[in-house]
């Protein structure tokens, strides 16, 4: 690897593609910084003027579950080094990270892991042949002979490969179908994860940034969805210099490239990664030098803001109203004769599938749910509460259990629209739509915990607590339905702007943008910060179309299209003193509400030996997938459970009904027989198929968290270096030394 780089990125070509990207970055970087103050003045206004949004039904979390391990196992990885397939511990953290181990005595004593992979930006291919043809299509004109040995070849027929279109590729195998069905919902629900890396809470830099990127792309004549806005801000920059950058490489370099196909298409890999290396460090380090610089300069825009909100606004409009009288003739029949005629068909697209994919989140929770209550009733009522509130609370972030409402959204297709308007993948819609239901998820969840926490201190009786436990899952499943229909038409709404807008202002460029820059004399030299001609051009094109799009997705919810609920259905403070429950402590049930109990323990036992106990559990391996696994012991019939329809609350308070009665006979009400116990045979042979045993959900002891925390992923693509918490060495997955040989060890 060491002659590939040092024969192919010699000094003078690094200091090329060095001065190419910083041409680029610059470029980009007067962007973000023109569009910095323009997001500033937009989100101080949003606080002022507030929006009429409807008010979320459900709580949400404002502590995150932090310290927990999603998922763990063993996988098998190919070394690329040395050519040879090694079993490794791998598992899952919070902050979705996938985090590689020599084995699970290493990660038990705390060694350093082997690599630790953030996944933005990468594919999950579930063949090899799938995969060489994306490394055949990545050099064109260098096809491997038939019967000649490929590129990589995998032990067994399960493989997970995760590539990139520029960074390096990661090989894993399974020994079952199973084990690959497992990690590949697990790696998924990571690249989702790691995907979404500009936090939504961010209402300055976020969009100041998303808008520069799409303004620098338009520049370039890209429109329409980019498939690699995907990651963190220096990652997504990377992949913009990239997209630039790699095609030039490729064809420079490609023809100087030596021997095999195959060993040629793993030269270009390995170049590929290396350029994307250094392009990440020089885009990380000129970006975060510019971002520290506006963030230096804010506390004075922000003050001019305060004292000129009145004018800036005034201007603003009055720049708009020139604009829209320019463009307004032109963009309406446009719109008339483009795009109109189409929302209709686009919005159904994207309504079935996610309507489907958030009555199955609907579904998964209510059968958590009552499986829940049901082996209460049958396990000894709030002994075993602690227990599965504790798996519970975690369901949102079980990939296995989730991924039965993310399938949904896999049928997304926009035939013959995809083309038309320029969508180059429907990824972003679906992925987009996945983190909603996970959100909506969480929220109902947490809102159930909430509530039940609430009822529990009034010590009911098993009886009672069945049945407020039932009550409490009546109330949040009508909040989740206001909520996901909220969400949903938000959603729509989005997808619908995202696909109409770039095209209309490609469709529009011609005639108009060229005139654009005459209308900059309309802004005060004070305001042009905080104004933007390109911008407001921008907004006056949206409102052309915004109409019809409201228009759309609200005659979809009048006519009870996929359960959308009408604009005029407001739930105004239907729980007043709801909200006031989110601003207590975070609810530890293992805690609280463990089995074992406070007095059951032996009264001699010394105090060393809990603290003892308690870190023997914190360095145990955690997975949420394999505790829940095997399935509780109870789990109502999938026939008797069909939350969608209004009788299934009737029949779930029988069959809870009869199930009170088996345990505690009461002189009164028609009580009937219980359910059977039953145990899912797929679960089982799941549990038994995964890498190791599972352990008890658990919590850091108090104090402990710096020691035992798991490594954060780097943020770049590759993972190269994680710093390590506490004394901890850093963590590194490569070297590099000065020739520029990276090596894994």
């Amino acid at each position: 690897m060491g002659d590939v780089l040092s024969t192919h990125l010699d000094d003078a070509r690094r200091q090329h593609i060095a001065e190419k990207t910083g041409k680029i970055l610059t470029e980009f970087l007067r962007f973000y910084e023109d569009q910095y103050g323009v997001a500033l003045f937009n989100s101080m206004r949003h606080e002022i003027e507030g929006t009429g949004a409807p008010q979320s039904q459900l709580l949400w979390r404002k502590v995150p579950l932090d310290e927990r391990i999603i998922f763990s196992g063993n996988l098998f990885q190919y070394q690329e080094d040395n050519k040879k397939w090694r079993n490794r511990f791998s598992l899952v953290p919070h902050n979705y990270g996938l985090v590689l181990y020599e084995n699970k005595v290493a990660y038990e004593r705390q060694v350093p892991p082997r690599a630790v992979i953030n996944s933005a930006g990468y594919k999950i291919l579930t063949s090899v042949d799938q995969y060489l043809e994306l490394v055949s299509n990545s050099l064109p004109g260098i096809t491997s002979k038939l019967g000649s040995t490929p590129i990589l070849k995998c032990p067994t027929q399960f493989p997970l490969i995760l590539w990139h279109p520029s960074a390096r590729h990661y090989y894993f195998c399974m020994m079952t179908e199973a084990e690959q069905d497992k990690w590949q919902a697990v790696l998924q629900d990571c690249i989702r994860h790691c995907n979404n890396g500009i936090p939504e809470a961010s209402k300055v830099e976020g969009p100041a940034f998303t808008d520069a990127i799409r303004m620098y792309r338009q520049s370039k004549e890209l429109y329409g969805t980019w498939e690699m806005l995907c990651g963190n801000e220096v990652q997504i920059l990377s992949n913009l210099v990239m997209e630039e950058l790699g095609p030039e490489l490729k064809a420079e370099l490609a023809p100087r490239l030596k021997g095999k196909p195959q060993e040629r298409q793993r030269q270009w890999i390995q170049i590929s990664d290396a350029v994307y290396r250094m392009v990440y460090e020089q885009a990380k380090a000129r970006f975060e030098a510019v971002l520290a610089k506006l963030q230096l300069a804010q506390p004075a825009m922000e003050a001019t803001i305060r004292t000129d909100m009145d004018q800036i606004i005034t201007s603003k409009e009055h720049l708009a109203s020139k604009i829209r009288a320019f463009i307004l003739p032109k963009a309406e029949v446009c719109v008339r004769n483009h795009v109109q005629p189409y929302i209709p068909s686009i919005l159904e697209a994207l309504m079935v599938p996610t309507s489907q994919g958030f009555t199955e989140v609907r579904d998964v929770f209510f059968k958590e749910v009552t499986d829940m209550n049901l082996n209460i009733i049958n396990e000894g009522g709030a002994d075993k509460l602690g227990e599965y509130m504790e798996k519970l609370s975690q369901l949102a972030y079980h990939p296995l259990k989730m991924q039965s409402c993310y399938e949904k959204m896999e049928p997304l297709r926009l035939d013959g629209l995809q083309q038309r308007f320029d969508v180059s993948s429907t990824s972003v819609f679906k992925q987009r739509a996945q983190i909603h239901m996970r959100e909506q998820m969480d929220n109902a969840v947490y809102t159930f915990e909430s509530l039940l926490y609430q009822e529990l201190g009034k010590g009911p009786s098993r009886e009672e607590l069945c049945k407020a436990t039932q009550r409490i899952l009546e109330r949040v499943l009508k909040k989740y339905d206001y909520d996901s229909s909220s969400v949903r038409k938000r959603f729509f709404r989005e997808a619908l702007l995202q696909i109409t807008i770039p095209f209309l202002l490609k469709k529009l460029a011609p005639t108009c943008k060229s005139e654009l820059p005459r209308f900059q004399e309309l802004i005060f030299e004070d305001f042009a910060r905080f104004i933007l001609v390109e911008n407001t051009y921008e907004e006056v094109v949206l409102q052309t179309v915004m109409k019809d799009i409201l228009q759309a997705v609200k005659e979809a919810a009048v006519q009870r299209k996929h359960n959308l609920y009408r604009d005029s259905m407001v739930m105004h403070n239907s729980d007043p003193n709801l909200h006031l429950l989110a601003e207590g402590a975070p609810i530890d049930w293992s805690e609280e509400y463990s089995g074992s109990g406070g007095d059951g323990g032996s009264p001699g036992a010394p105090e060393a030996a809990t603290f003892s106990e308690k870190r023997r559990r914190a360095k145990q391996v955690v997975s949420v997938v394999q505790d829940e696994e095997a399935g509780l012991p109870f789990e109502a019939s999938s026939e008797l459970l069909s939350p969608a329809s209004p009788d299934s609350v009737t029949e779930l308070r029988g069959l809870l009904a009869r199930e009170l009665q088996e345990e505690n006979p009461l002189p009164a009400g028609p009580l009937l027989n219980g359910a059977p116990s039953s145990e899912s045979p797929q679960h089982v042979a799941a549990s038994e198929a995964s890498s190791p045993p599972a352990s008890p959900l658990w919590q850091l002891p108090p104090g402990k968290a710096a020691d035992l925390e798991p490594p954060k992923p780097s943020d770049q693509e590759t993972g190269e270096q994680v710093s390590s918490p506490g004394d901890r060495p850093p963590i590194h997955t490569t070297t590099e030394d000065s020739a520029g040989v990276q090596t894994e060890f």
